[in-house]
């Protein structure tokens, strides 16, 4: 199987719905959030969780994961801004499909505070 490794930056809130999960799912989005944007690179990430969760939390945390390529292949990478400024965009309503496709565990990778 192939897979794709993913970022995502979070703040403390959503790390323990993760860790409550074992680290194998992500918690299904609030009503004011369409979609999950898992990044396509650990710097996108890191800027995201130092200089937007920390402001927001005091802490910010920068995730790894994987992905089957399968699944993410349905979905178009998406350019948010720079060149590396790179991201998927899943429908909320298709978060549980891709925390099915996680292959192994969400590992934090950065803390910031």
């Amino acid at each position: 199987m192939s897979t794709r490794t993913l970022w995502r930056p979070t703040g403390p809130e959503e790390l323990a719905l993760v860790e409550a999960s074992g680290r194998r799912a992500w918690p299904p989005r609030l009503p004011d959030q369409p979609i999950f944007y898992p990044v396509l690179n650990e710097d996108y990430a890191t800027r995201i969780a130092r200089d937007w969760n920390v402001k927001a939390s005091g802490v910010g945390y920068v995730t790894r994961f994987e992905v089957a390529t399968e699944f993410l292949d349905r979905y178009d990478v998406q350019q948010a801004g720079g060149e590396t400024i790179l991201e998927y965009w899943i429908p909320a309503e298709d978060l549980d499909e891709l925390n099915a496709h996680i292959v192994g565990t969400i590992e934090v990778v950065a803390e910031y505070r």
